[in-house]
């Protein structure tokens, strides 16, 4: 286990050279190359999105997100050097929904079938927030599939979240969810009662969350990246206490909440260079 320490200042120097421009030339690169299409997955049509050449680098959002709203940041950055696959899980954005409860077993079995219809034999995961609960789960189930995890603000059990985080989900409505998801969804889906389905279900999955063992968590044996925010949804206690239970596991703690280090779209400075030097680090840890 290694623990990053960062020096952020000659990085925050280096970003800011010219930061516009990149993500310009960047965007304009990721348009021609951009890939989208539904694959026949365990019953569903599961949208996905395919950008840039390289190694494969699988995305996976958080609850009630979608791609963009999780990854429209840092997705053409990491696409300069890696072919991003990324996906919309079951009842999430342009993916359809099925008859049965979400979990994240049956999100890592979507995922791993997806990545089986695309040829696609081994992969690196980033999976935010309960999608980096799906990317822990995708190695647990999948072991074969994964070259190295990046987990970004999710925890294994359930007293890594902040207080109160468990406790108010019972009694959360659909005006509890932010208005910036509801309207991102309703956006590709002009659909009110499949909103609300949405949200119940993925209340219902963390209402019944009861995490994994330390045996399970210690069975992840790819080499791992976890990340959160020193005032994020995991504690950054519960974070360190990750990098014990997984072997060949490094520590990144960054200034921010939930999301706002790598730009996910409801962060308050839209402008930060923050998830620039997130990218730089995770592009690190994958190519070393």
């Amino acid at each position: 286990m290694k623990y990053l320490l960062i020096s952020v200042y000659i990085l925050f120097l280096a970003i800011a050279v010219c930061p516009n421009i990149i993500a310009q030339s960047t965007k304009q690169k990721i348009m021609k190359t951009q890939q989208t299409g539904y694959a026949p997955v365990n019953g569903l049509k599961m949208y996905y999105e395919i950008h840039g050449e390289g190694k494969p680098l699988v995305l996976i959002h958080g609850g009630g997100s979608t791609i963009q709203t999780s990854f429209g940041t840092i997705l053409p950055l990491l696409a300069e050097h890696y072919k991003v696959i990324a996906v919309e899980l079951q009842a999430h954005g342009h993916t359809d929904d099925r008859n049965a409860p979400e979990t994240f077993k049956q999100d890592a079995d979507d995922v791993a079938a997806l990545l089986n219809y695309l040829k696609i034999s081994k992969a690196d995961f980033l999976g935010f927030s309960n999608g980096g609960h799906t990317t822990m789960q995708i190695c647990m189930s999948h072991p074969e599939l994964v070259n190295k995890l990046i987990i970004i603000s999710a925890f294994y059990k359930r007293d890594g979240a902040m207080k109160g985080f468990f406790e108010s989900m019972p009694t959360a409505t659909l005006n509890d969810m932010p208005a910036y998801l509801r309207e991102a969804y309703l956006k590709i889906n002009n659909d009110s009662t499949g909103l609300q389905r949405m949200f119940e279900k993925d209340k219902a999955r963390m209402v019944q969350f009861k995490g994994w063992s330390d045996e399970e968590i210690s069975s992840i044996k790819a080499p791992s990246l976890i990340i959160a925010g020193d005032k994020d949804v995991i504690t950054p206690e519960h974070a360190a206490e990750m990098t014990h239970k997984i072997a060949n596991s490094e520590l990144l703690i960054l200034p921010g909440n939930h999301g706002s280090f790598i730009g996910e779209g409801m962060a308050a400075n839209q402008n930060s260079k923050i998830p620039a030097l997130t990218v730089a680090i995770i592009e690190e840890f994958l190519d070393k």
